[in-house]
């Protein structure tokens, strides 16, 4: 069984396939931010569910599910329903069309964002490594 969506052991899973990847490390080689990534809640969730990652020069510094939104301030924060996750990561919607259609919601530069689109299809190839379950 694999690792579900929306917890800690996830972002964690998440943080080593980045940390691992050539590909990834390539193309993010000039990012530098932090985020909290959102599950909002519904959809076999109670409540929105933030995850954080603090991403280097190509490389996940820190990865954590934070209990307390205002544990961190994050210079992006990207949110969206789980099915919008799940489509993303299961390759049926790009991640910079979902921003510019505003399904998945990003609060931050967006034009910092849309700079390194390679380093954001990348990540998602990374989540596509993660044996992936979802809440019911």
């Amino acid at each position: 069984m694999g690792i579900e969506f929306a917890t800690d052991a996830w972002i964690k899973a998440l943080m080593a396939e980045l940390n691992q990847s050539d590909a990834y490390a390539k193309a993010a080689k000039n990012w530098e931010g932090d985020f909290y990534f959102v599950v909002n809640k519904g959809e076999g969730l109670a409540d929105d569910v933030y995850m954080y990652m603090d991403l280097w020069h190509g490389e996940c510094r820190e990865a954590y599910q934070v209990e307390d939104a205002g544990q961190k301030s994050p210079e992006f924060v990207m949110s969206a329903p789980l099915s919008i996750w799940r489509s993303v990561f299961e390759k049926k919607m790009d991640p910079i069309r979902g921003m510019m259609t505003g399904k998945l919601k990003l609060q931050g530069n967006k034009m910092k964002v849309l700079k390194t689109p390679r380093a954001a299809i990348e990540m998602v190839e990374c989540c596509t490594k993660i044996d992936t379950t979802y809440p019911a």
